[in-house]
């Protein structure tokens, strides 16, 4: 749950470049070919199938898999919803229902100036997920089927209302793993019998009951499915499927939340994004996990209403919030 309102959901373009004081990665193009730049025809042929355009005044060389030495014809001229296949992976063609590490290298095209490299951090981005339905169509098309170690150059046009220049980024496509749909695990059997009932529908979807749950003031984070999956902590970036629910004033709960009913799961920062109670409550919970949380006012919105665009009260002050949260991705 944001500090304003968890309304996020998931793009093949999972980061925004920005150019105020530092550029921030966004990864969300794949595609293959040969060791250079791509050929017109082919290049041209798969562009219009994916409903994207060519990018040209870009080669890449080396070892696949490995950071590509890239040369940029500078200035390049950059359209919306470009790219260049530079080199053709040979690992293991991108499942349906994958998520993707790429690592990328980004550059001002009018300038050439490498301006960030994921390479020399040592950590590749994970944050693309390829599933019918979540990915972009475009991008899904260019996606599925495309092999590990492939590198894709793809283009960000300018924006003269914000004077952010245009930028290339390189793309080596490193490992993909299948995604996490719902929590997956060993349900939990010591789970006290006080505490909101949990139902899961078909889809992994819940509802719950109240159960006469009386709410004490302390933050409860049960867990209801354990994961086997890496260990959240209160820096994690984490994907999850949620549902949030409140009382009225007669006590009755209602639910003003819920990325099961956008469908597609939310990514989040546990470090500063979302209110202390997410925080406290999924630190040291399993990714595959699935954790009900019973958050006091303390640690969500304490005396504050929160207001949708319209300005309804959609959580009234001194609410306490119940969630439940699976726990898919975490980084």
């Amino acid at each position: 749950m944001t500090k304003t309102k968890l309304n996020l959901t998931k793009s093949v373009i999972t980061r925004v470049i920005c150019a105020a004081s530092a550029i921030a990665m966004c990864f969300g193009l794949a595609s293959c070919s040969a060791n250079s730049e791509s050929s017109n025809g082919a290049a041209s042929s798969e562009a219009n199938a994916a409903g994207m355009s060519v990018l040209s005044g870009v080669k890449a060389s080396g070892a696949l898999g490995k950071q590509p030495k890239v040369e940029l014809t500078a200035p390049i001229d950059v359209k919306p919803n470009s790219y260049a296949i530079l080199q053709d992976g040979n690992g293991t063609k991108i499942p349906e229902n994958s998520r993707v590490c790429a690592n990328g290298i980004v550059y001002n095209a009018k300038s050439g100036k490498e301006l960030m490299n994921t390479w020399k951090q040592g950590k590749p981005d994970c944050s693309i997920v390829v599933k019918k339905g979540v990915t972009s169509k475009s991008y899904y098309t260019l996606l599925k089927g495309r092999k590990i170690n492939s590198t894709i150059a793809f283009g960000i046009p300018a924006n003269p209302q914000t004077k952010q220049d245009a930028y290339v980024m390189v793309l080596t496509l490193v490992s993909a793993m299948k995604t996490l749909d719902r929590a997956t695990g060993n349900k939990v059997k010591d789970i006290p019998q006080n505490l909101p009932k949990v139902t899961l529908d078909k889809s992994g979807a819940p509802s719950l009951d109240k159960n006469n749950y009386v709410p004490n003031g302390k933050l409860i984070s049960q867990t209801l499915i354990e994961g086997n999956g890496k260990v959240v902590t209160e820096k994690s970036t984490v994907t999850a499927h949620y549902t949030g629910w409140t009382t009225d004033k007669d006590g009755k709960l209602y639910q003003f939340d819920s990325s099961w009913k956008r469908g597609t799961p939310a990514d989040f920062s546990l470090a500063g994004q979302v209110i202390p109670g997410w925080t406290k409550g999924l630190a040291g919970k399993k990714v595959g996990s699935q954790v009900l949380l019973v958050i006091p006012p303390e640690d969500g919105y304490g005396k504050e209403d929160k207001k949708d665009a319209k300005g309804n009260v959609t959580i009234p002050a001194n609410s306490t919030l119940y969630f439940v949260v699976d726990i898919l991705y975490a980084s």
